[in-house]
């Protein structure tokens, strides 16, 4: 059964990101190219198309008990991200809502939408 997920705004991750807050991981799983058009300093790229060839690397590269904010474009494959760190022992993941899309909208237009 799949648990929960829980959500955090982009208000709530804008706040975050201003205080400059060290003990937080930040996941992008958008294409390469939608980075190119849009992204938030601080996140690690790991595209969901990809995933075979980066996710036994995801132990070492991200800590399971720290604070993992993931992003997309509008919530959807942050959510499956999501679920899959939690199925891989992560204690601590929020799906960041209404993706890039809404950071865009809400928050820094100077991000373009796409």
């Amino acid at each position: 059964m799949n648990q929960p997920i829980a959500q955090t705004t982009v208000e709530e991750l804008a706040q975050r990101l201003s205080r400059e807050e060290s003990d937080m991981q930040l996941v992008d799983v958008r294409e390469p190219q939608e980075l190119a058009i849009a992204s938030i300093d601080g996140f690690v790229n790991l595209p969901l198309s990809q995933f075979s060839q980066w996710a036994e690397e995801v132990p070492t590269r991200l800590d399971p008990h720290t604070e993992t904010f993931v992003l997309c474009h509008h919530g959807m494959r942050s959510a499956q991200m999501c679920q899959w760190l939690i199925s891989e022992g992560f204690t601590n993941v929020k799906n960041i809502t209404g993706g890039i899309h809404a950071y865009s909208t809400l928050i820094d237009s100077s991000i373009p939408q796409y």
